[in-house]
């Protein structure tokens, strides 16, 4: 429960991947690479995509497409591209970046709207960009309202300002609401999202967008380091995942919800069943006394690994490879734990 990166390629997707067809993806001749690329544009509803490695890059690739250096990026202040990538945004771009708070990493369109600059001029920084995260990583999982993502573009492209979507576990959100993937990705100017989190694919993600913006970004790919051969292999798991692991994330937020609600009842504070959207919970255990690392300590010694996102409160996620029995494990053995705190 540490991740949904920790999930392992079942035999089929294996069995895929040993007969891809394969070429250089570096001069755009791996056709399992391009027929990857073109599936996941369509589904989201725009015209190219870009395999790339990581989530990472996919997501630092839109944002370069879309922002100059001196120029900024604003994003909610729990995003993946601020905590979680290294401040590659800055390191490898010379992007500045601002942030909103919202409870939860739960958007609401007037936060950013009201943060944005984009006519600075010389005397403050041009905001060319918002970031968006569905589902939101550690806001526990939640699907942002599709109201506030039509009001933010509304708002946006009004002022001129780009609108990127990290759509990591949005195929989560789509499961979660029945919103077409087509219907969030329009909203949105590039896209990425992953393959190798609840879809089961080692790795991979793929970004999405114009064609235009497709062919600059396979440039700064290979400026950032992402250039890769035959890489029709990796790209051959994404199109299984595509075909067999989408639709069943469903029981993923079933078992994610099940666990929330008996550790409510035995903790109450410790977390909100109701917020439990997808197949992340994030557990406040400061609430029986315990700290972030003791209780995570504490779940090891029991066989059960988990997250600390911050010094009071731990993350779970369920994936492919936590069945009802590692469900079971974890209510066994966790939830009394939260119950009587640190002895």
């Amino acid at each position: 429960m540490l991740s949904d990166t920790l999930t392992r390629p079942t035999e089929g997707m294996r069995a895929a991947m040993a007969s891809a067809v394969v070429g250089d993806d570096v001069f755009g001749e791996d056709p399992t690479v391009r027929e990857l690329e073109q599936r996941v544009a369509g589904l989201l509803g725009h015209e190219d995509g870009l395999f790339t490695p990581t989530g990472s890059m996919a997501n630092q690739l839109g944002i370069r497409l879309h922002v100059k250096p001196g120029e900024e990026l604003v994003a909610d202040s729990l995003a993946h591209v601020l905590r979680a990538e290294m401040g590659a945004a800055a390191v490898l771009s010379g992007i500045s970046s601002r942030s909103w708070v919202g409870p939860h990493g739960l958007l609401d369109a007037a936060q950013p709207l009201a943060l944005m600059i984009p006519d600075g001029g010389a005397y403050q920084v041009n905001t060319r960009l918002v970031v968006v995260e569905n589902t939101h990583n550690f806001g526990g999982g939640t699907v942002q309202p599709l109201e506030q993502i039509e009001a933010l573009r509304s708002g946006t492209r009004e002022r001129g300002v780009a609108l990127h979507l990290d759509g990591a576990r949005l195929w989560n959100a789509h499961v979660a609401t029945g919103v077409a993937l087509e219907t969030y990705g329009r909203l949105f100017d590039t896209v990425s999202v992953c393959l190798s989190k609840g879809l089961g694919a080692p790795v991979g993600s793929v970004l999405v967008g114009s064609a235009e913006q497709m062919a600059e970004a396979r440039i700064w790919r290979k400026r950032f380091g992402g250039g890769m051969r035959q890489v029709g292999i990796l790209a051959a798991a994404g199109l299984w995942a595509l075909d067999h692991h989408v639709e069943r994330l469903a029981d993923d937020h079933a078992r994610a919800r099940r666990f929330a609600e008996a550790a409510a009842e035995a903790a109450p504070g410790s977390i909100d069943p109701t917020r439990v959207e997808t197949n992340i919970v994030i557990l406040d255990v400061s609430v029986a006394g315990w700290t972030s690392a003791d209780f995570v300590a504490a779940a090891a010694e029991r066989g059960v690994r988990l997250y600390a996102v911050s010094g009071t409160a731990v993350r779970l996620v369920w994936h492919l490879d936590v069945d009802d029995a590692g469900t079971d494990l974890a209510v066994t053995e966790l939830v009394p734990l939260l119950a009587k705190g640190p002895q």
